[in-house]
């Protein structure tokens, strides 16, 4: 089956899989070729599939959508991380995530202080006229 990861600014997989494990609001499942087809959000976790030469990826992946259809798997995460194994996985993510929440702090600040710079500049219009 064809697998693509997507995250929202690029594609972090594209290839083919002879099956893929993830992790749902109900629990972890597993996806093979003839599975039936279905939609699930996905809980962040460990993505791990098996490519076709029997290689084993792991995602570490934040929160998303799965859809499987035909022989395509489209995944679609926030947040995503690709790690050799398991073990260098977690630092990666730590390392992503991490990185990734401060930048979402400085940019919610930066907003913060625009919003209010705009409702100082409202409030000294206001005053303006008679």
């Amino acid at each position: 089956m064809d697998v693509t990861i997507r995250l929202p600014s690029r594609v972090l997989y594209q290839g083919q899989a002879s099956r893929l494990r993830a992790d749902g609001q109900a629990g972890g499942f597993g996806v093979l070729p003839n599975h039936a087809d279905f939609v699930t959000a996905l809980v962040p976790s460990v993505l791990m599939l098996v490519a076709e030469d029997g290689t084993e990826r792991f995602f570490g992946i934040d929160e998303g959508l799965l859809v499987k259809r035909n022989q395509h798997v489209s995944v679609v995460v926030r947040r995503g991380v690709l790690g050799d194994d398991l073990e260098t996985l977690h630092q990666k993510v730590r390392d992503s995530f991490v990185e990734a929440e401060d930048d979402e702090r400085v940019a919610r600040s930066a907003l913060s202080r625009l919003e209010a710079d705009m409702v100082r500049r409202l409030g000294q219009l206001k005053k303006m006229q008679p």
